[in-house]
This record gives structure tokens, C-alpha cells and sequence, in this order.
């Protein structure tokens, strides 16, 4: 269904960003699509505005982000259930609009996140990533130990400097720099990936997406830190247990008809055939 109203939000940093936005707002204006732009976004492009990220979501059919993947984790967490269409590549915004206009747009269902941390019978609240959770050690150069249950059935113990659960969409981001696999969007899957293991057995491993993935900070006695999608990290103290699961929500993420998650794989990793 072709939405009635865009919600338009930018990464202000980027180089020749106003120049972009006031041409995607023009697209939106050739089809008689109402459109509204974030606050900051509109101060960098010389329009007027007070909508903020949150009133955006609320307001529009589809949030439309020009920037790359910091800045859809950024707005995707604070927005929610939102449909969203990355438009990262500047010179494709025609054929974003005109695919938004027709209604040819085709949208995947995100696996998100939901970690807590426990400590002494309390527990914090929910917290949201699209990426992953990372336990890691800090500044220090020290390994952590972090023993790490599946459904309430031991794993192992991890002796790395940190250990990444990420979702199949976090796993082309931090988990894949660590070794771990590249995961089908669709696939209906976690995978837990150590960093930097001290045993060579510590692998990564994947789990089903409705498994409850449970990390106890077992040692050592400076403070462990835990990151969701970049964020500010959170001090964990030892004996502290860090509960992952899937979130009920998802997130819905829009692509061009032309782009497939395959075809991104292999733009990325400059695969072209066969090596022979």
C-alpha cells in the first residue's frame, strides 16, 4: 500500500547532504506524497521543522533515512515497528521515490534484540538492539570469563576478551569481523561469537532465534562492559548475568525490488565467481 505520509530523516554529517535532501523532498512533491523532515535534518537543509525522530514515527507511514548503518540503528531503535527504507546511495534516491510512489517496495521483518542485565536479584530494563549485544573487557588487556547458558543448559565458558550475540542482520557488522558466519536475514537464527577465544575451541555457534541466551560474569573483579548496536556501554559487575532473547517486535525493513540480501553480500565482499 503506498504510504500517505514520509517521514525523511538524514545523517547531518555526511558531505553535500542538504543538496540531497531538498532533492528527495522534491521527488516526494512530483508525486503528490506529503512528506516531513526531522528537525535537525531541516535546519541543515534550510526548511523549517520541529518534528523530532519520535514525533516522526508516529506521524508518517514509512520513515525514509538518508545516511548509513549507524544512523538506522540510531532511529530504528527509537522509533520502533516503523517501516524504513535506507538510502544510503546517493545517486539512487529517484528510483527509492518513484518504487516508494508505485507501491513496489518489499519489506523484511528484522529480528530485533531484548537484553537485560541481573545482579543480586534486580534486573534492568529491556534494553533494544537490531545488531547485537557485546560483552567486552574494556580498556584493560585481560581476558574475561563468561559462562554462558542456552534454554538454562550449559554452553561453555568463554575465556576471550568479550563475546558478541548478534542477529542475522548484526551478523555482516561486528560478529563478522570476529569470525562469525553470514546469516540469510530470514533464517530464523542467532549466533553467539566469541572474541578473540584464549581456548581455540571457543567457536562461534548458532542458536534458534527463540532461544533464551543467558551470560554470567564469572570473573574477573574489574567490571565487564555491555554494548547494544554501539551505544553507551553499561559497567556489568562479576556475578552479574546478562539475559538475550528475541524481542516480540520486529523491525521492518524496506529494500528497492532490485536489491536482494544476496545481492548486498556479494557487492560487499566483492564476490564475482568462481576464483579458478
Amino acid at each position: 500500500m503506498r504510504p500517505k505520509t514520509i517521514g525523511l530523516i538524514a545523517h547531518t554529517g555526511k558531505p553535500a547532504v542538504a543538496n540531497l535532501v531538498n532533492a528527495i523532498a522534491k521527488e516526494f512533491d512530483r508525486f503528490s506524497i506529503s512528506i516531513l523532515i526531522e528537525k535537525k535534518t531541516a535546519a541543515i537543509a534550510g526548511k523549517k521543522s520541529d518534528h523530532s525522530i519520535a514525533q516522526l514515527g508516529a506521524a508518517a507511514d514509512l520513515l525514509v533515512v538518508v545516511g548509513g548503518d549507524g544512523t538506522i540503528l540510531r532511529v530504528g531503535i527509537n522509533v520502533g515497528s516503523l517501516g524504513f527504507l535506507t538510502c544510503a546511495n546517493s545517486s539512487a534516491y529517484r528510483d527509492a521515490v518513484e518504487c516508494i510512489a508505485k507501491d513496489r517496495i518489499n519489506f523484511s521483518q528484522r529480528t530485533l534484540l531484548e537484553a537485560r542485565v541481573e545482579v543480586g536479584g534486580k534486573r534492568t530494563n529491556k534494553m533494544t538492539a537490531l545488531n547485537d549485544a557485546v560483552l567486552s573487557r574494556g580498556e584493560l588487556s585481560r581476558l574475561v570469563l563468561l559462562r554462558t547458558r542456552v534454554n538454562g543448559e550449559a554452553l561453555t565458558e568463554f575465556n576471550a576478551d568479550g563475546l558478541i550475540v548478534a542477529t542475522p542482520t548484526g551478523s555482516t557488522a561486528y560478529s563478522l569481523s570476529a569470525g562469525g558466519p553470514i546469516l540469510d536475514p530470514e533464517s530464523g537464527v542467532l549466533v553467539i561469537t566469541p572474541i578473540c577465544p584464549h581456548v581455540l575451541t571457543n567457536r562461534s555457534i548458532i542458536v534458534a532465534e527463540t532461544s533464551i541466551i543467558e551470560i554470567e560474569v564469572s570473573d574477573p573483579e574489574y567490571p565487564v562492559f555491555l554494548t547494544l548496536d554501539g551505544r553507551q556501554p553499561i559497567r556489568v559487575k562479576r556475578g552479574s548475568t546478562i539475559n538475550i532473547r528475541k524481542a516480540k517486535k520486529t523491525l521492518p525493513l524496506a529494500a528497492l525490488p532490485d536489491v536482494s540480501f544476496f545481492n548486498v553480500v556479494r557487492q560487499k565482499l566483492k564476490w564475482s565467481g568462481s576464483n579458478v
